[in-house]
């Protein structure tokens, strides 16, 4: 059963860390005029039919709910939408491995403080050994999103102003927009917490509990749909983007394919997430290690086929490795304080 658990997240993590790969064969597209194509797909188009699929009576149970739980679940998925917009900026400007590591990494630390902050439980992460744990993992990610940002640099030393356009790098911007990425993305754990009241409405419609959470992924995305449209379309018409779709050099049906086969490959993450959870028992604590984990080796497996840090020195990519290492670790050290936390309020 763990093992199932594991192989399920190791697909959710391949999905998220892949996702992006579509986007990159785009061609003569401005960046938001793909992205809100990925944004229709990934966060309507996949949820509303996966929902469909597996929630008996889906609208029922979204608007069976409380009018202010279905506020706060949008609500927070406005907020959140904007950790998604930010995260794919900060894939364009720092490539897949760097992007990737950086936004993950704090997304790992804010995404355990802030809810800590939000709930008062910051006080036994600050009193309590497990707390210490937890704390440590933090400091360390910190510390691999220094390494990774020290090899950011070395690589944008390496690059001519040429290679430096033409790959659209830029590090100060994105780290930036990966920190802001991290802040915003641990909105969605609020999300899936203010939309308890939909998946018990999916439950006694008789949706399984493998499924429950789809109901309430509706809601949350459609949030960050919003948020990620109005962006969209404030570039689209100031820049006059819209052009794009009917521009005929431009390989519109390649195009419209691609950015659909990313949305769909974006969305897979959650509902691979959402079904390992379910199959980890009682090492469920490892859920989102192993998820973020399993992202980071597949965006920096992908880095490597594309090549993002082709001469680039031995040094810079021994520091990017080192740096991704660290994170990994650091994933694990919040794990494993969780896990104690656990083990600690069973006694």
């Amino acid at each position: 059963m763990v093992a199932l658990g594991v192989f399920l997240h190791a697909v959710g993590g391949f999905a998220a860390g892949s996702f992006y790969l579509p986007l990159k064969r785009i061609k003569k597209w401005t960046w938001e005029s793909g992205w809100l194509v990925n944004g229709f797909f990934s966060w309507i188009i996949a949820p509303l039919v996966v929902a469909l699929l597996t929630v008996p009576e889906l609208f029922g149970a979204i608007l069976g709910a409380p009018p202010a739980t279905l506020a706060w679940t949008f609500a927070f998925g406005l907020l959140w939408g904007i950790g998604g917009l930010t995260f794919g900026l900060s894939v364009r400007y720092l490539g897949m491995s760097l992007g990737y590591g950086v936004a993950l990494g704090f997304c790992a630390a804010f995404g355990t403080l802030v809810p800590a902050v939000y709930d008062g439980s910051i006080v036994k992460l600050l009193t309590t050994v497990p707390g210490w744990v937890v704390l440590a993992g933090i400091l360390v990610c910190l510390l691999g999103i220094g390494v990774c940002g020290y090899a950011g640099h070395l690589k944008e030393s390496a690059l001519t102003k040429e290679e430096g356009e033409q790959q659209d790098f830029h590090l100060g911007r994105g780290l930036l927009v990966a920190g802001f990425a991290g802040l915003m993305s641990a909105c969605m754990a609020f999300a899936f917490a203010a939309g308890k009241p939909i998946a018990e409405s999916a439950v006694a419609s008789g949706t399984g509990a493998l499924w429950v959470n789809n109901a309430v992924l509706v809601v949350i995305l459609l949030g960050g749909f919003v948020t990620n449209a109005v962006w969209c379309g404030y570039l689209i018409c100031s820049k006059g983007s819209w052009k794009d779709y009917a521009d005929k050099d431009a390989p519109r049906m390649k195009n419209f394919s691609f950015a659909a086969l990313a949305g769909v490959t974006w969305y897979l993450q959650f509902m691979f997430y959402g079904m390992g959870s379910t199959k980890m028992g009682e090492y469920d604590f490892t859920s989102w290690t192993l998820h973020m984990s399993f992202i980071i080796i597949a965006s920096n497996l992908w880095s490597l086929y594309l090549k993002e840090w082709k001469g680039t020195g031995r040094k810079t990519i021994g520091t990017l490795v080192a740096g991704i290492l660290v994170i990994a670790f650091s994933t694990v050290l919040i794990g494993f304080g969780n896990y104690l936390q656990g083990a600690t309020a069973a006694h």
